[in-house]
């Protein structure tokens, strides 16, 4: 069994926002995978599938962002889930609109989110899909930028980025890390 996560912040108010990129791409696996349905449990909604006879636990923490290790630890708990079958789903802006990289373990970028995952897991022992929201123009503060809802030609880097990143998950399943690596990468 793995724990595909998506990360975002829950509720209108940050749906399809560039932080929300990991909620995105979690939908499109859920369309993809024809989950059709979800609880809350854990402190995240979930939805359970099955991908060439692996059992997938989809999640959307909804707790905020800076807080969504909780969640995470909870769902390892619960289903006995292991670090290294964990994969994340995050905004990164050291990375260009509509790209996503992939990576096991390492560093954390300065995000709240994966701060939080590593303090409540006690490991970075994790798989990252990151998907590329790029910096913000000008000195517009970051916060903002993250929060901001993408507008023409960026929404359309920013959905590219969030299916890339549902399937290069799929690919991650199917091929492992080196290899989806060298496609994605």
């Amino acid at each position: 069994m793995r724990l595909i996560v998506g990360l975002g912040n829950p509720g209108d108010d940050y749906a399809h926002t560039r932080h929300n990129a990991g909620f995105d791409a979690i939908d499109d696996l859920a369309e993809q995978l024809r989950a059709t349905y979800w609880k809350t449990e854990c402190g995240a909604l979930t939805a359970k599938v099955k991908y060439r006879g692996e059992e997938l636990i989809l999640a959307k923490p909804q707790s905020y962002m800076n807080v969504s290790g909780g969640p995470v630890k909870q769902l390892c708990a619960t289903y006995r889930i292991a670090p290294a079958d964990i994969v994340v789903i995050h905004d990164e802006l050291d990375i260009d609109p509509g790209t996503v990289r992939v990576k096991f373990g390492g560093g954390l970028a300065g995000h709240n989110g994966l701060k939080s995952i590593a303090d409540k897991l006690q490991t970075k022992d994790w798989t990252r899909v990151r998907t590329g929201i790029g910096r913000p123009p000008g000195r517009m503060p970051v916060a903002d930028w993250v929060l901001s809802l993408p507008k023409k030609e960026a929404r359309d880097d920013f959905d590219q980025a969030t299916h890339l990143a549902a399937e290069a998950v799929l690919f991650l399943l199917e091929n492992g890390l080196e290899k989806t690596q060298q496609r994605f990468n």
